[in-house]
């Protein structure tokens, strides 16, 4: 047990793992999803309405709250807390994937990451000592170290420097959460596990960094072009080398069935924009997969999304309903959408959890993973674009 974090049980089945995260902003029971909040909002949602979806943490980002609005605006309001009216739990992550997604504006160098900004193309420069100032000006409750994330595919060699680079700059953020007392103020920070596709490598980048006592860990650098057995295996490569008395991060990512199957393999926290993103673009999660709304089959059905699943969107709203308002392009289907998709990502966590402590997690997760991942393919891909 560690001064934060409680290991309150694991599966006996397999690595699933039942925790208890303490915050400055609240305490957050594991496993759990947490909403995406990119600029500082959920898009579409009031705070309230986040409350309303079972979320107790929610992810913003570092970089673009760095280029708009700016840190120290956010700072003389308060911090992002009070700048966004949400009191619970906030974690940054740190510009890291930035230097992945956009490769084409940056120039990495082993003091950090020269940028062009994607808005106006001014230049901005991230270390560690500037990740770990724009998170702290926040307020987070969880910060995240820099890291580079290498590509996929990529050579060993290129991922060896990329894994170096990274513990050096992580170790450089821990100093500085330490001397500026950021961590002594019960702020947290999570280190971040590299390694793309190469098992012994990502072993020893996370002997490395757990040999410096992060208050958490990351799993990075997965979903980022390589399939789901090879995402899978990475995360499978990495957890076992993590303390069992310190929570678990996979960043970025993934569907329903993914995030049970990632639970099994020992994760306790979760981000994706896919809730909030396929909403926008009229699709919405259930039990047996993804509904594109704009299908003309949905015209006259009267019914909920799901029936018996108690959200706002499902109790009050059919299926006929919410798809008049996609197909009509009215703002009101974004924000039910989003409402039901991040109640279903909230609801899934939750279940887990219970099962977890009725000791049937691993049964229960193979059969919605089975249900779930049937009607997905009878459903055929749906892309989140042109949903």
């Amino acid at each position: 047990m560690s001064a934060h974090f409680d290991l309150l049980l694991t599966d006996p089945h397999s690595a699933a793992r039942r925790g208890r995260l303490r915050t400055l902003h609240g305490t957050i029971e594991t496993p759990i999803f947490m909403p995406v909040g990119t600029l500082a909002t959920v898009k579409s949602l009031t705070p309230a309405q986040i409350r309303e979806t079972g979320a107790q943490i929610i992810l913003s980002n570092t970089y673009h709250l760095a280029l708009r609005p700016g840190s120290k605006l956010i700072r003389d309001f308060g911090g992002l807390h009070e700048f966004m009216g949400w009191d619970g739990p906030i974690l940054t992550d740190s510009g890291g994937f930035q230097v992945f997604s956009l490769a084409k504006l940056r120039r990495i160098t082993d003091d950090g990451v020269s940028f062009q900004s994607h808005l106006d193309g001014a230049k901005v420069f991230l270390g560690p000592r500037e990740v770990m100032e724009l998170q702290m000006d926040f307020g987070s409750d969880i910060a995240m170290v820099i890291d580079e994330c290498p590509p996929y595919p990529c050579s060993r060699d290129e991922c060896a420097r990329a894994v170096e680079r990274s513990r050096r700059w992580a170790g450089s953020c821990l100093e500085i959460a330490r001397e500026t007392g950021f961590l002594d103020r019960g702020h947290h920070l999570f280190a971040i596990v590299q390694g793309s596709t190469f098992d012994d490598i990502r072993r020893e980048a996370a002997e490395a960094l757990v040999a410096s006592d992060f208050p958490g860990y990351a799993v990075g650098g997965v979903a980022v072009g390589e399939g789901e057995p090879e995402m899978l295996q990475q995360i499978a490569a990495t957890t076992p080398h993590l303390p069992a008395h310190k929570p678990r991060y996979t960043m970025g990512l993934g569907t329903p069935a993914q995030i049970l199957k990632m639970i099994g393999l020992g994760v306790d926290m979760f981000d994706c924009v896919l809730p909030t993103r396929l909403a926008r673009n009229g699709a919405a999660f259930t039990p047996d997969g993804v509904v594109n709304l704009r299908n003309q089959k949905f015209r006259t059905v009267d019914a909920p999304l799901v029936p018996g699943f108690d959200n706002y969107t499902c109790r009050n709203f059919s299926i006929g309903y919410l798809r008049h308002l996609v197909m009509a392009g009215e703002i009101l289907g974004c924000t039910l959408l989003t409402l039901h998709n991040v109640s279903f990502y909230l609801d899934l966590v939750r279940q887990a959890r219970e099962h977890l402590e009725a000791g049937d997690f691993t049964a229960w997760s193979r059969a919605w993973i089975a249900r779930y991942e049937a009607g997905a393919r009878a459903a055929g891909p749906i892309d989140p674009v042109e949903a």
